[in-house]
């Protein structure tokens, strides 16, 4: 695999956009439509679906705990802007709600007693489905409440770009209870839950928008085998589609897989170990500490997630080694929550070195 990406890229010239080739030497759409999509790097967003805590809210957290309030206090615009500004990979986050109505009444707006000065449209939490926030009853807000709501944001997105390079979305299925009084208890991710998740991806997304464990893994054995061998689809076959990965422990990832070899008739990939036979995607957050088990894992054709930044950390303090890190570290996807500066505390943002959209993996 990693002589066909070699053969492919040899004649590419540095600096190629891979969304919008240019069409020039080294640079046209035949060279860049020859390569396995996972020979690329994007930038992408983390907790994408996130809104600002409001202004009462925090005041309270910050009363209570101020590094938890540091470390949240950032904020993203609707999907479709960040999608607009290159951004291709997104990360959406939820709790299980079948019932709807679990998370119609945060915790924190009661106590903030400012509904008048920061509204909260409770109305998209009555219905049942899988709900998109980060902690439920603090950082609850979303540009988007519901999955089926982001989702369908994305793909309204994807239709109107069909040639983009392939996005990926990324999730943490929240159950962790939060401990304070009167907190809304969150319910499990059972296997009926994992069954849930693929069935609202699907109610949005049809099997040909989709890039799918089955669809990489073809004939091969397991899809560990089918990323070392034959790879991932070239990238003429993946514009305009979606891919979806679980980034959660073995606990959820081995509920989510049940008796299966691989992932077989599952929408999502999952966050495993590289040598587990499911193997073709891993979240590797740490560029620095981790930078040769990243590129170990692209030479092996792997998809891997990586951060930029964290907690407001990096912007806090304009410090960039972590993002230069992670943009050499070759993984595929490096995200960041500030492809915009935050004024507040720097000019620190993140940005594909090199500019455009999506670029060969930087490794030599």
């Amino acid at each position: 695999m990693i002589a066909s990406i070699l053969a492919a890229v040899v004649a590419l010239a540095a600096g190629c956009d891979l969304e919008h080739p240019a069409g020039g030497p080294g640079c046209t759409r035949a060279q860049v439509d020859a390569l396995p999509m996972n020979a690329m790097q994007v930038i992408g967003t983390h907790n994408s679906y996130k809104s600002a805590i409001s202004p009462v809210e925090m005041a309270n957290l910050k009363a209570i705990s101020p590094k938890t309030a540091a470390g949240l206090d950032y904020s993203h615009p609707p999907l479709t802007e960040q999608l607009n500004a290159g951004a291709r990979q997104l990360e959406l986050d939820y709790v299980y709600d079948p019932q709807g109505g679990r998370y119609a009444s945060p915790l924190g707006l009661k106590l903030g007693k400012d509904a008048a000065q920061a509204p909260y449209d409770a109305a998209p939490m009555m219905a049942p489905g899988l709900k998109v926030m980060h902690v439920p009853d603090i950082d609850y807000r979303s540009v988007c409440p519901t999955f089926v709501a982001c989702l369908t944001e994305v793909r309204a997105w994807s239709r109107a770009h069909r040639d983009h390079v392939p996005i990926l979305i990324i999730m943490n299925l929240k159950d962790d209870n939060i401990p304070f009084p009167g907190a809304t208890p969150l319910l499990p991710f059972d296997a009926k839950a994992m069954d849930a998740i693929d069935a609202e991806i699907r109610s949005v997304f049809p099997e040909s928008e989709l890039i799918t464990p089955d669809k990489v893994q073809g004939k091969a054995a397991t899809l560990r085998e089918a990323v070392a061998t034959t790879g991932w689809p070239k990238l003429k076959a993946a514009r305009g589609k979606v891919m979806f990965a679980m980034d959660e422990g073995p606990e959820k990832t081995s509920l989510y897989r049940g008796a299966r070899k691989s992932l077989e008739g599952r929408a999502m990939f999952v966050n495993v170990e590289e040598t587990s036979p499911a193997a073709g995607y891993i979240t590797l957050n740490e560029p620095i500490e981790l930078a040769a088990r990243i590129q170990a894992a692209v030479t092996a054709g792997i998809i891997v997630r990586t951060r930029a930044d964290a907690d407001t950390v990096e912007a806090r303090t304009n410090d960039r080694a972590r993002q230069v890190a992670a943009f050499a570290s070759g993984a595929q996807y490096v995200s960041t929550d500030y492809m915009k500066p935050d004024p507040r505390f720097s000019s620190y943002e993140a940005h594909l070195p090199g500019g455009g959209i999506a670029r060969l993996d930087p490794r030599p």
